[in-house]
């Protein structure tokens, strides 16, 4: 055993000596008002009581009526990111379906103006002499071959008022009353 107030023998042969340049400290007096520090932490601040598992909200708008976690924040800004993706694609493929609608009724309208010229790879349109009467064939020569106007004039046929009844039969097909 060990006495407290004799020194260990090995310390004992150490010389000691005494700087002038060494101070060594002087006991603090503490003031009146002094308190001392607990020895547990208070609980943080920045977590609910209520709901311990939830993630600090320690983010705190300018005015203080917006309390947010940084992870709440990156969020909300991913998926304000996400929407306005989606809501560019969406407009430019709104774009392109109103350009492309446009494109098909140009096409639909130049195949109106001339149908099959946009259909075929050949692009050279030939007439062709339509197959017609023989009454209509003996008008059409007399007046192409008619050298003056006076002789076009009296070779003409006379016209003759038409009926619209027959008219319509013709362009819709006729359309017999059959009687019950």
């Amino acid at each position: 055993m060990y006495d407290n107030y004799r020194p260990h023998a090995f310390l004992a042969q150490v010389p000691l000596t005494v700087s002038p340049f060494i101070h060594l400290p002087a006991s603090v007096t503490l003031p009146y008002t002094y308190k001392s520090v607990p020895s547990t932490l208070p609980p943080s601040v920045t977590v609910d009581p209520t709901n311990p598992d939830a993630k600090a909200r320690y983010v705190v708008s300018s005015s203080g009526e917006h309390v947010a976690h940084p992870d709440e924040i990156l969020s909300s800004c991913q998926t304000l990111e996400q929407h306005l993706k989606r809501s560019r694609a969406d407009a430019e493929n709104a774009i392109k379906a109103w350009e492309e609608s446009i494109q098909q009724r140009e096409l639909a309208e130049k195949r109106r103006v001339a149908p099959g010229w946009l259909d075929r790879d050949e692009k050279l349109l030939q007439p062709r002499r339509a197959t017609a009467s023989p009454e209509t064939k003996a008008a059409e020569s007399s007046l192409l071959d008619s050298s003056s106007a006076d002789q076009s004039a009296s070779s003409m046929p006379p016209m003759i008022p038409r009926n619209e009844g027959e008219e319509l039969d013709r362009a819709f097909g006729g359309l017999a009353l059959k009687e019950a």
